[in-house]
């Protein structure tokens, strides 16, 4: 048994006292623990962030992946490859937890890992590990790989951390009033909470769920049999499954089945909240939907000096500190590419996760267009991309190592690999342009350009995700007109490189070479708007108001 006094190095604010187990496939805490891909992780990540300095009593439950996501290296041609590297971390605690958990009707055993408070400034993080000598080869992989391409491993691993999270929660007698599954994948837990309750009115007093995908192929399925096979359900058979949830059809639907479980859901924006709520709200028996949306933790992702230059409005300190900024950017520039950039021209930076809706070679849509805005002299331009596909999605790897080959012959034109949290602050940091230009209605958040904004790069965005509730045009930032919602998909990305481009010529260049105090301005504006909305703080707040209190 591990005491509470032995979890949580700080008092708990009162105001936040209901216990919560935060559940989520990947955790974003610090560069040094590689268990997150993207988005998802850098959200989870500033939430135990924002409820450590909240003093929230909030525990997370975690995996620790052996090999990460993935290193990003590269060939000898210089193209993009995944690496697998092993990954040790002698700054987590082993607890002496050894627990078994049923999977395909064997027990599985499985270590449990703490992430102290103090030591990233993070809310209580529970890892767990099934790469231990009391398991077979194949029991020691499931916790290998976040995000595994076998699709037994996947469901392995949606087991461990659903009913593995909430077994272990009871063996250190931590039982939390609050679920929080953070996406679908820890759906498991709820069939281990029935085989405790019987009785779904009971798992729903106690189960919250947010959902972040906002289009249906995306939301993960697998055949009713072979979950039942790999003892996904517990103790439960597949009729007692549909009977439970009203779910028929040969697919248990992971979001689905979490939002007939929990009491409330949310979408993680405004815009979100309503595209969920279209898409899931006509099945009988799921919860209410409402809408929290993301955010990013301040302290964590500042700099430091740029901050206050901005909070005493003193531009002559913003311009040097960009200038430093960029600098440091630069030299990893030439690191891995050879190019030397230059601190005084425009850049801009496309960087998140690699996925094809993402659109990352839309300023490429016109290659006669962007070859003349690399060829500006009198109004120079730098762009820099880096992102990180998924291993297995061979047409991202293809599209990313498209733009390698693209890119290579200019010398203001960089990509850049290794993108996790050290260089997502470097180019966030680095940046004059933050370019978000999503397929419209496919971005359930998207929370890079918050981070972008605190550090002094202003947005350049199509108003999708949370960028409808912060945007305004030459105000706080720069909008790319969406094309019309009726045209085909090609027409629309001509339509829509159109449109980023001439905001790119006529607005943007202008205004950054010739107008520095309106530039001064977009940015200041920016970074004091986007908190306290966009900061975590009042996300971590809001999830106790909104989705924790009974």
């Amino acid at each position: 048994m591990i005491s509470q006094k032995e979890v949580f190095s700080y008092e708990i604010n009162p105001q936040y006292n209901t216990p919560v187990a935060y559940f989520s496939m990947e955790f974003a805490i610090d560069q040094a623990l590689k268990i997150y891909s993207g988005g998802l992780g850098f959200l989870a990540g500033s939430h135990l962030r924002s409820a450590y300095e909240l003093k929230q009593n909030l525990i997370g439950v975690g995996i620790l992946w052996k090999y990460g996501y993935y290193d990003q290296a590269r060939e000898a041609n210089a193209l993009m490859k995944p690496t697998f590297i092993e990954k040790d971390y002698a700054f987590l605690q082993d607890t002496g937890i050894v627990f078994t958990v049923p999977v395909h009707d064997a027990p599985v055993h499985v270590k449990a890992y703490l992430l102290k408070p103090d030591t990233f400034g993070s809310a209580p993080l529970f890892l767990l590990s099934t790469d231990i000598p009391e398991n077979d080869f194949i029991s020691r992989t499931i916790t290998h790989r976040l995000y595994d391409p076998n699709e037994a491993t996947r469901i392995a691993q949606s087991i461990i951390l659903g009913t593995g999270g909430a077994i272990l929660l009871d063996q250190i007698g931590l039982t939390p009033e609050v679920y929080h599954m953070n996406e679908g994948h820890s759906v498991s837990l709820n069939f281990y909470l029935h085989s405790k309750f019987k009785n779904l009115d009971e798992i729903k007093k106690r189960v919250v769920f947010t959902t972040h995908t906002p289009e249906m192929a995306g939301n993960e399925e697998h055949r009713y049999s072979l979950l039942k096979e790999m003892s996904f359900f517990h103790h439960l058979q597949e009729h007692e499954v549909k009977s439970l949830l009203g779910m028929d059809g040969d697919n248990f639907n992971y979001t689905l089945g979490a939002l007939k479980f929990a009491r409330k859901a949310n979408g993680v924006s405004k815009l979100h909240g309503e595209v969920a709520r279209d898409m899931w709200s006509s099945n009988a028996g799921v919860c209410e939907i409402t809408s929290i949306t993301n955010a990013q933790n301040k302290r964590y992702w500042k700099d430091t000096v740029l901050d206050e230059a901005i909070a005493t409005g003193d531009d002559a300190t913003i311009i040097r500190r960009k200038k430093e900024m960029k600098r440091d950017l630069f030299k990893l520039v030439a690191d891995q590419t050879g190019k030397l950039f230059d601190e005084n021209v425009l850049t801009i930076v496309w960087a998140r996760r690699f996925a094809g809706y993402k659109r990352a070679d839309l300023m490429m849509y016109d290659w006669e267009r962007f070859l003349k805005l690399l060829a500006n002299t009198e109004k120079p331009v730098q762009v820099i991309w880096a992102g990180k596909p998924y291993p297995e999605d061979f047409g991202a790897i293809g599209l990313f190592n498209q733009i390698i080959s693209k890119a290579k012959p200019f010398a203001n034109c960089a990509v850049l690999t290794g993108y996790e949290l050290g260089l997502s602050a470097l180019l966030k940091k680095g940046s004059d342009v933050w370019l978000n230009n999503p397929r419209m209605y496919r971005e359930a958040s998207g929370t890079s350009g918050m981070t972008a904004a605190i550090n002094g790069s202003i947005n350049l965005s199509l108003p999708d995700g949370w960028i409808p509730e912060f945007l305004r045009d030459q105000e706080n930032g720069f909008v790319i007109q969406p094309a019309d919602d009726n045209l085909s998909q090609n027409d629309k990305d001509r339509q829509e490189n159109i449109n980023l481009m001439d905001k790119l010529e006529n607005t943007i260049l202008p205004i950054y070479y010739s107008n520095q105090a309106q530039w001064l301005q977009i940015l200041k504006t920016a970074a004091q708007e986007v908190v306290p909305a966009f900061e975590s703080g009042r996300m971590a707040d809001e999830y106790y108001n909104v989705m924790y209190k009974q």
